[in-house]
């Protein structure tokens, strides 16, 4: 016969020991989050620069979002800072006949666009949010012609450029995205933007991540 002693200590090594394990198990689950481990998490190296030769006759540069109420001085003057590498990217599609396909948001007009990345008549504009295939033809506009190619400039770059350069590789075009012609509020959204495309699955094998003055058309 076990003594009611006996079953006593045993029942309390077993609570004992379950919850020191429930404690355990807490702590694993409650500090693992990325918020708690934030500040202590290491920065990746840079993704490479690669030189890039794009066929003009397949290739299309799309100039996102380069309107006063995005692109100013006061909220997001690294913006304003690119144009004249986009001016630069611009005048190389334009000499070598490459199509060029600007975006506009809001209630901007492609008059608005900012020089020196001004449309021409002839150039396509398409009016969207963050995504600039959503509720537009753009797809269409770069198939009817041929597109095989995107080169992706723009601002912000956590939107526009992000999840335009992604959709684009999502659709099976080769995207190009030059890093001096990317643009946000805050250095680190370039970064992680930059980081996204050249890691992100299904994305970062249609991506190649340049400069304005490695891109030769």
């Amino acid at each position: 016969m076990i003594r009611s002693g006996a079953i006593g200590l045993r029942l309390s090594l077993f609570a004992t020991v379950l919850s020191v394990a429930l404690a355990g198990w807490a702590n694993v689950t409650s500090a693992a989050t990325i918020i708690d481990e934030w500040s202590s998490v290491k920065v990746p190296p840079p993704p490479k620069l690669e030189r890039v030769t794009v066929d003009p006759k397949t290739t299309a540069l799309l100039l996102l979002d380069f309107v006063p109420p995005i692109c100013n001085q006061e909220r997001r003057p690294r913006c304003v800072a690119s144009l004249p590498a986009v001016g630069k990217l611009l005048k190389g599609a334009r000499d070598s006949k490459t199509m060029v396909v600007y975006s506009v948001a809001g209630t901007v007009k492609p008059a608005d666009i900012l020089a020196p990345v001004t449309p021409l008549g002839s150039e396509p504009v398409v009016r969207s949010h963050a995504d600039k295939f959503i509720g537009t033809d753009l797809e269409k506009i770069l198939k009817d012609k041929g597109i095989k190619t995107v080169i992706v400039a723009g601002t912000t770059a956590e939107g526009a450029v992000l999840y335009t350069a992604s959709h684009a590789a999502f659709l099976g075009f080769n995207v190009v995205v030059p890093v001096d012609g990317m643009s946000a509020g805050l250095e680190y959204a370039e970064q992680y933007v930059a980081w996204d495309l050249t890691h992100a699955p299904g994305i970062s094998a249609k991506v190649t991540l340049t400069t304005v003055d490695m891109v030769k058309y």
